[in-house]
Formats: C-alpha cells, sequence, structure tokens
C-alpha cells in the first residue's frame, strides 16, 4: 500500500488533485474537467501497472464472510466500513487490467452522450435550458433591470436601508424573469452600485446585497440548477429508490413506496418558489435591520416621486388589497358551492378500472416486514382489509367499454350536475375586474363611468352564462350569446389599461409580470412541462424586448401588441372549440374557429419574426443569440466532460467506495449533513455546474436512496449550491461584482460584503432543515 492509504483512496485524491489543478490552470472550464480525466487515469493506470495501487477487498471466499453470509447479512450491505473485521485480500484497482477499464469507459462514455445529451429521454427538458438562457439575456439586454432599479429605488428609497431592499426586490423579479446570475450581478453592479455609494451606503452592504440578490436566479423559477438537477435527480431517485425496495425484500419500488418513485423538473419547481422567496425576505429582512442599527451607513434616500396620482391610504387599501380579495375569495366560495365549476361533457368510452389496496399485500414476508416498518402496522393494516374487501367483491373491477345507453346515462348525470358558471368564464371574468379595480386604485380621480359599465358587462357575462349557457351549448353559440355584455367588459378593460399605463410602476412591472405568471404558471400550474414553457418565454422576451426598442426609436409597437392579442385569441379558442378538422363530418363553427385561430397563428408567427428584425437591426439579437450559444454550450461540454470524469471514477472503484462509506453510517440524517457539508465545501472552489455533474452522481445514490422527501432532498442542494456563488475565492458572483465595482471598492469589501449573506444561506438551509413543508407544501397543493 502506498503511503499507507488503500488504492482507491490513492486513486481519489489523485483525480480531485488533478481535477483543481486543471480548473486553476485557467483553461476554460468544460475542457479542463475533461482533460483532468484523461490526465488522471492515465496516472491511476501508470500507478496500477507498477504494482504500486492495491485495493484491500473483502475475502469473500474466507470462512467469516461466508457465516455472515448464511446468518442472514444482505450481501450487498456488507463492506469493509461496516465490517472491518472481516479477512482482507488485496487486488489492483484495476482487476481486469487498465486497458479494458480504457475499453469499457470509451464505450460508456459514447452510451452515456447519446442517452443524456444527444437522444436521450432527458434531452426534452435539457431543451429548456437552452430557452430559458434566451430569455433571460434578451430580457437583460432589453433594459428591463434599469427600468426596475429606478422604480424600485424611487418606491423603497425612502425607508431605511431602502435601497438595498429595493435590490433584494429587483433581485427577485430579475431571477424569476432572467435567471442569469451573472447577467443580473453585473447589471446591477453598473447601474446600482455607484447610486449606492453616492448616497453614503456602505461599500460592504452594497456589494453583499447585490451579489447575494443576483444568486436568486438560482433558486427562484424557471432556475437553470433546477433543470439541471432535476434531469438527474429522476434517474437517481427512481434507481435508488428501487435498490433500497431490492434490499428489503421486495420486486420493485412502487410495492415497497406505494407510489411511484418519480420526481419530475415541474415538481420541482413548484417546490422552489416558497424557498426562493424565503431567502429574499432574509436577505431584505438584514439589510432593514442593518439599516436601524447603523442609520449611517444605510440612510434613507429620497429618489424622487414615481409618476401617477397621490391616493390615499384607504384608496390604496380598498382597491390594491381589499377588491381583489374579495373577488377571488368570491370565486373560491362560489367554486366550493359548486356554482362555479366545470361544464364539460365528455365521458370515456370506457369504466373506471376499480380501485386497488392503499399498499400492495401480495409481498413476501421480508418485504412485508420491511413495509411495516416504512408504512406502520396500522397502515399495512388497512392495506390488508381493503385488499379482503375487494377480493370478497370479487376482485379489482377491471376497465370494459360502456354501452351506449350507459354512455348517454353518464353523460346526462354530468349534465345534471354541472356547475351554472363555468370555470373558464369565471376566471376571465375575475381577470377583467381585477384589471378594473386596479385601474380604479390607480387614478381615483379619473371618471369612474367606464369602468362602472365595465363592471356591469362583467355582470352580464356572469347573468348569460346562467340563464342561457348550460353545458349542452356549443361553444360558437357561446361566444355569441356572451359576445355584447364581453364587448362591453373589453372596452372598459382597454380604458382600464390606458389609465394604468400612465402609473410608472405598474408600466414597468406589468409586462414583465405577465410574462413570469405566463412561464411560471403554466409550469406550476401542471398545465404544460418545462421545455414548452421556457419557448413561450424565449418568444415572449424577444417580443417584449422589441416593443421597448420600437418605443425608444418612436415607432409605433402596435404589431407586437395585436400579436399578444393573437396569442391570445389562439389560447381561448383552443381550449374551447374542437379544432380536428381531420375527422368525419367536421361543424361550421369548428371551421370558423379553426380559420381564426390558423389566422392568429400566422399573425402571431409574424409579430415574433417582426420582433427578431427589430432586435437584429437594433443590434440585440445578434449579441444576445451568441452569448445564448456561448452559455449553452458550456453547460453541454461540462455536461459531456463531467461524464467522462465520473467514468474514470467508477473505472478504478472509486464511486462504489465513497458510497459505501456513506452507507456505513446508521443514520441517514448523518450521511444527509455529512453530503451537504461536502458540497458546501467544494463550493468555495468549484462551480455549480462542476458539483452537479461530477459529486451528485456519486452520491445521489445515497442520499436519494433513503426516506427524505426526493423534492426536499434536491432543492437542499439547490440552495447549498447557491452559494457557491457567493463563497470566495471562486464565486462567481464575486467576480462578475469585482469587474464591474469602482476602483474605491476593494476585494476586501467584497468579501466582507457576502459573509454575512452566505450565513444568511446556511440559516436558509437550517430552516429548510427543520422546516421541510416549506418546499413540500406547493407541489402538495397543485396536482400533477
Amino acid at each position: 500500500m502506498l503511503f499507507g492509504l488503500d488504492g482507491v483512496e490513492i486513486g481519489l485524491i489523485i483525480v480531485f488533485v488533478t481535477l483543481f489543478a486543471a480548473i486553476l490552470s485557467g483553461f476554460p472550464v468544460a475542457f479542463a474537467i475533461g482533460g483532468a480525466a484523461v490526465i488522471s487515469f492515465g496516472i491511476i493506470a501508470a500507478l496500477d501497472s507498477a504494482g504500486l495501487l492495491i485495493h484491500q477487498a473483502i475475502d469473500e471466499s474466507s470462512e467469516a464472510y461466508n457465516a455472515l453470509v448464511a446468518s442472514g447479512a444482505n450481501e450487498a450491505a456488507i463492506s469493509i466500513f461496516r465490517n472491518p473485521d472481516l479477512p482482507r485480500i488485496g487486488m489492483p484497482v484495476f482487476p481486469n487490467g487498465w486497458e479494458t477499464a480504457l475499453d469499457r469507459n470509451v464505450s460508456f462514455i459514447v452510451n452515456r452522450i447519446n442517452e443524456r445529451v444527444l437522444a436521450g429521454q432527458s434531452i426534452e427538458t435539457l431543451l429548456a435550458v437552452l430557452m430559458f438562457v434566451l430569455m433571460g439575456i434578451v430580457l437583460e439586454r432589453s433594459k428591463i433591470a434599469n427600468d426596475l432599479l429606478t422604480t424600485m429605488a424611487r418606491v423603497f428609497g425612502p425607508l431605511p436601508g431602502g435601497l438595498a431592499v429595493s435590490i433584494v426586490v429587483v433581485g427577485a423579479f430579475l431571477a424569476a424573469s432572467t435567471g442569469i446570475v451573472g447577467a443580473t450581478v453585473v447589471t446591477m453592479g453598473l447601474l446600482a452600485l455607484p447610486t449606492m455609494l453616492r448616497n453614503n451606503y456602505s461599500p460592504e452592504l452594497a456589494t453583499g446585497v447585490i451579489a447575494a440578490s443576483g444568486t436568486l436566479g438560482q433558486i427562484i423559477p424557471p432556475s437553470i440548477v433546477i433543470v439541471l438537477l432535476g434531469t438527474l435527480a429522476g434517474d437517481l431517485y427512481s434507481a435508488a429508490q428501487d435498490n433500497r425496495a431490492q434490499l428489503a425484500g421486495c420486486t420493485d419500488a412502487l410495492t415497497y413506496l406505494g407510489e411511484p418513485a418519480v420526481v419530475s423538473v415541474g415538481t420541482l419547481f413548484q417546490a422552489a418558489l416558497l424557498p426562493g422567496i424565503l431567502l429574499a425576505l432574509l436577505y431584505a429582512g438584514y439589510a432593514f435591520a442593518f439599516a436601524l442599527l447603523n442609520p449611517e451607513k444605510a440612510p434613507a434616500v429620497e429618489m424622487g416621486h414615481a409618476t401617477g396620482e397621490v391616493i390615499t391610504r384607504g384608496e390604496g387599501f380598498t382597491w390594491f388589497l381589499g377588491a381583489p380579495i374579495a373577488l377571488i375569495a368570491g370565486a373560491m366560495l362560489l367554486a366550493n358551492v359548486n356554482l362555479i365549476g366545470s361544464q364539460a361533457t365528455n365521458v370515456d368510452s370506457f369504466s373506471d378500472i376499480g380501485e386497488a389496496a392503499s399498499l400492495r399485500t401480495n409481498v413476501s414476508p421480508d418485504c412485508q416486514a420491511a413495509m411495516i416498518d416504512l408504512h406502520g402496522q396500522a397502515a399495512w393494516d388497512r392495506a390488508v382489509a381493503e385488499q379482503a374487501a375487494i377480493d370478497a367483491a370479487g376482485g379489482a373491477a377491471e376497465s370494459v367499454r360502456l354501452t351506449p345507453e350507459e354512455i348517454e346515462q353518464a353523460r346526462a348525470d354530468k349534465v345534471a350536475n354541472a356547475a351554472p358558471i363555468g370555470t373558464g368564464v369565471a376566471v376571465l371574468v375575475v381577470m377583467l375586474a381585477l384589471l378594473l379595480t386596479t385601474a380604479r386604485g390607480v387614478s381615483p380621480s379619473s371618471d369612474p363611468k367606464p369602468l362602472i359599465l365595465g363592471a356591469i358587462g362583467l355582470l352580464g357575462v356572469l347573468l348569460f352564462d346562467v340563464l342561457f349557457v348550460g353545458p349542452l351549448t356549443s361553444a360558437g353559440a357561446t361566444v355569441l350569446i356572451l359576445a355584447i355584455p364581453a364587448a362591453l367588459a373589453l372596452w372598459a378593460s382597454k380604458v382600464a389599461a390606458t389609465r394604468m399605463a400612465r402609473n410608472e410602476l405598474i408600466r414597468v412591472v406589468f409586462p414583465p409580470l405577465v410574462l413570469i405568471v405566463a412561464v411560471l404558471g403554466s409550469i406550476l400550474g401542471g398545465i404544460t412541462n418545462p421545455t414548452p414553457a421556457a419557448a413561450l418565454g424565449a418568444a415572449g422576451a424577444i417580443m417584449l424586448a422589441a416593443y421597448r426598442k420600437l418605443k425608444e426609436q418612436d415607432r409605433s409597437p402596435k404589431i407586437i401588441i395585436w400579436s399578444t392579442l393573437a396569442v391570445i385569441v389562439m389560447i381561448l379558442i383552443g381550449v374551447n372549440f374542437d379544432l380536428r378538422i381531420n375527422l368525419d363530418g367536421v361543424s361550421l363553427e369548428s371551421w370558423i374557429a379553426f380559420i381564426v385561430s390558423y389566422a392568429a397563428y400566422l399573425y402571431a408567427l409574424f409579430g415574433l419574426l417582426f420582433s427578431c428584425w427589430v432586435l437584429y437591426t437594433s443590434g440585440v439579437l445578434t449579441p444576445a443569440v451568441r452569448e445564448t450559444a456561448k452559455v449553452t454550450s458550456m453547460v453541454f461540454t461540462i455536461l459531456i466532460a463531467s461524464q467522462l470524469l465520473n467514468l474514470v471514477v467508477i473505472s478504478f472503484g472509486g464511486e462504489h467506495y465513497i458510497q459505501q462509506f456513506l452507507q456505513s453510517f446508521d443514520s441517514e440524517i448523518k450521511v444527509f449533513l455529512i453530503v451537504m457539508l461536502v458540497l458546501f465545501v467544494l463550493g468555495f472552489v468549484l462551480d455549480f455546474l462542476e458539483i452537479i455533474y461530477i459529486v451528485v452522481p456519486i452520491v445521489g445514490p445515497v442520499i436519494y436512496g433513503g426516506s427524505f422527501d426526493p423534492k426536499w432532498v434536491t432543492i437542499m442542494i439547490a440552495v447549498n449550491l447557491q452559494t457557491s456563488f457567493l463563497t470566495p475565492p471562486f464565486g462567481f458572483a464575486l467576480f462578475y461584482l469585482r469587474g464591474v465595482a469602482p476602483r474605491e471598492v476593494t476585494t476586501g469589501h467584497i468579501y466582507r460584503g457576502v459573509a454575512p449573506f452566505v450565513l444568511i444561506q446556511v440559516l436558509g438551509l437550517a430552516i429548510l432543515w427543520f422546516f421541510p413543508g416549506i418546499v413540500t407544501i406547493v407541489p402538495d397543493l397543485i396536482p400533477n
């Protein structure tokens, strides 16, 4: 044994020393990782050929080992860490020679690139990375951050530490709309840091809050970190739980857990929402507390008044808080009493499959004991009783085709039980009503008659829906019936939108807010997966940026406005009409709806192409696409290189050795804390991409193979990785800020400034540790 260390331990040291040296060499990280893999493999192969790397493995032919297996011990659970007294046998780290390991590595890397980069199941999800990056870069170049910073500074500036709080608000807003840490930190560093310093803000607080707020894009959806982690987490959790089930004596994870071992990127977006907001609140709370304790280092600053009418506190409470709460609460109350609900009459041609027991009970004795230990005796007894009742009734009912009479009866039952007001109509009415109330609050001195007429129109829509629209009313007839009151409401909404546009805060916040709601709402609501939502976000960002450019050039943006309306028309028609014109006997209204929606699609496409042309001629599109290509290429190159490095670690048994070490701890809490500590320390020297693709696949089978909720595990890792942007000496946010900071701001100021926010990150992790419901409550409330 070399230096008294096991050969696998020496191999791991060589890999990680070579990796750190390659990263510090100045070569691009993506190529440094691949080079470290090749160099470390060559060094390990040379030492192995010289007979210097000897692995002390358990002698599986010994009497002690056979006696342990005969006593009932699981062979997969026996290791040199759990059973140090078992006889050992020395063997090379490459049992079949380094040539065989190299041949296997080449084969594996080709297969993994094909599975994870070119044609695997995760490639569709990884495409979201490209489009989210494009969305973020385009929005960053459209000067949205400039407007947000100016507006928020006017709103929060008069408060103690108000400029710092405004930085946090803008950082959270940009995180949800761009998610690009570098762009956010650089933009806020250029625009806000000089202003804060001129107003006597402490350089430490100013730099710390800018760097920390810029990293919120790593956790607040849509987050590239969560997309990349999610593609790994799903595979790791599924495989780890299957392995856990087999160790427990069960056939698969579904049998053992009673539910599928699945976790998706969309679910992780839902889980990350509240933790991201929590971190933003912690940052803002620290800035405010710092200002109260050190008023001379974070003074209140009057940045000028925002444009718009001055309203009283009562008017603001009534129209911005009371009326919206009343509208939303009223709609929810009507939905609970079935006055608002689905009016769909679609009936499946097959009957429902009979419900199965909550747990599978036809299992082996070992699996039964493990399931009772996992779920509890009461849950097992309940499942046994459920299965007995199902068996007594003749077994689980199979799905059978319904007769025409049964289908008609089922449809009649749906019609009889349908709510008087359709869900879609109610949602549109609430949205337009919120628009009217907001306009009233923004400009209370304006003539209220148009808004009152709009409210009458909305009430007319609801009344006409109750009196003249039923579940069997066709979509075309519904449009004609509701046309007059809806037209009145839309006219009033146009007036309301014009009044709202006079308010600077709404004019700046509303367009990106709509884009955020469209992207995140479609994901968090389970309407679509992240990839189509990212495509929508990228297209919306291009049109929004083009709108801004046209306004700057004093050119009419009507084409983009009408294109946006065309998209809304497409969505409404697609939701309410049957557009399948390839069926037999297509109705006239379906043909009309198809023609209108297709025309809207063509106009929306024209608007998108026009927006691209505007950005191209303005010199925005070309650098944005080039930067997107650079970032995306870096991500995928690191993915490929990290796969090569992982295979090197696997080839000499390093991955198995680390996993056995972690599994030797009896408490999975200890294991998880060790992993989190290792990730935190590695964050000082490695970027989040290297940690995701190199470290997480090694430790993932252990931390995802326990009883912890996979959503909670993934979000804890994501928050931990966010810290890697702030930790010296290689925190990327620090580099970005150092590059744009004025000369009077030193590196020491930046390091001292981020230190409290690193501690806040640790505090955030502690809060999520003790209150995991913060992570799981949103996914539990929203059906997937």
